[in-house]
């Protein structure tokens, strides 16, 4: 390893949002954290709300519209018959209009064989 080009590696005092503080090694002269295993909800059981921007109330005013039921989807089979009801003029005004060029190409050839 070439010499003089790393970091000093020191024991720092990381402080927490929460208050908390403890010693641990970094190469940065301090460590301010926004959370810390003292009150991250995963290691003390509790959960902890963080709204940002009013999602939180955002996602209650939807819930309300429902009135707490879940919305039943239906069967995939069901949307695939509609869609295919749903291409069939599509696909019956793209035959109609070839149907006048097939005529025209056989009169063409008609006309070729009676020269």
């Amino acid at each position: 390893m070439k010499e003089k080009i790393h970091p000093t590696y020191e024991f720092v005092e990381a402080v927490c949002a929460c208050g908390n503080k403890f010693m641990t090694r970094s190469t940065a002269k301090t460590l301010k954290l926004d959370i810390c295993s003292a009150c991250h909800p995963f290691f003390t059981g509790k959960q902890k709300l963080l709204d940002t921007e009013g999602m939180v109330e955002k996602f209650n005013k939807r819930f309300a519209k429902t009135e707490g039921k879940t919305l039943v989807r239906k069967p995939k089979t069901e949307v695939k018959a509609k869609a295919k009801l749903a291409k069939k003029p599509a696909v019956a005004k793209k035959a109609a209009a070839k149907k006048p060029a097939a005529k025209k190409a056989a009169a063409k050839k008609a006309e070729a064989e009676a020269k």
